[in-house]
């Protein structure tokens, strides 16, 4: 199985007033293809910054991070935008979109700013992304026209648009309510079987109990690592859910 990504003895360190503050200690971690990997922890433990480093968003003050064979350290600002443009797909908790695009035109916008010429190609796979997430309808509506679960599948076809190699969720479901919440982790885990890798930062147990790996985040490194193996099917989701909080409360 490919190695997406190898991170070895990655810290991160911000000073703020002089005074540094070590938000992540030496991580080790690989994601392989096809994984579906949840980090957890308590708030402050550094599981979003460590989203944010290894996806390039953020350079790291010491260690190494490998995507697809690339060296973070050997490359530059412009080769890493080029690389999360291509490679990788991004969904967050707070739904950035165009204010003055319609969905469907915020879901081209990736493809556009990849240089991709076939313009009828694209659009034709952003409706087929559409129509799988269920949310065709909203196509010429404004984002502030659809529900919070219908623009969070639509910021999930963005972040599929130029078929990403893996897919980075921060808190993916933080603003929806429990049926929409239900309904994009659902479709993550169809775009998981579908090949894509997908590292995710949640608080929720219910969420991560959809993939296959949870890393327990504290302090800045990683505390403890759980096995759950692919999902099988919704009833194996509210069973895992049980193993999964068990496991947390030994954390």
């Amino acid at each position: 199985m490919e190695t997406i990504i190898d991170v070895k003895g990655l810290c991160k360190t911000y000073i703020v007033n002089k005074i540094s503050n070590n938000v992540l200690r030496n991580v080790d971690f690989s994601l392989h293809e096809g994984e579906f990997v949840s980090i957890m922890g308590p708030s402050g433990s550094g599981k979003s910054t460590m989203l944010y480093t290894i996806s390039g968003m953020d350079r790291p003050t010491a260690g190494d991070v490998t995507f697809l064979g690339k060296n973070y350290n050997e490359i530059n600002d412009k080769e890493m935008a080029k690389l999360r443009l291509l490679s990788m797909g991004f969904i967050f908790q707070q739904m950035y979109m165009m204010r003055k695009l319609c969905i469907l035109d915020n879901i081209l916008l990736p493809a556009y700013h990849a240089g991709i010429e076939d313009r009828k190609k694209v659009r034709e796979e952003a409706e087929m992304l559409m129509r799988r997430l269920g949310i065709m309808e909203t196509a010429d509506n404004g984002i502030t026209e659809v529900s919070g679960g219908q623009l969070q599948r639509a910021c999930l076809c963005r972040a599929l648009i130029n078929h990403p190699k893996v897919l980075f969720a921060d808190e993916p479901t933080g603003a929806l309510n429990s049926k929409a919440a239900d309904e994009v982790i659902g479709e993550l885990v169809r775009v998981n079987r579908d090949g894509t890798a997908i590292l995710m930062v949640t608080h929720s147990a219910r969420v991560a109990a959809g993939s296959e790996r949870v890393l327990y985040f504290v302090d800045g490194h990683i505390e403890g690592e759980l096995q759950l193996g692919k999902l099988q099917d919704e009833a194996d989701l509210t069973q895992r859910e049980r193993q999964l909080n068990k496991w947390l409360m030994t954390m």
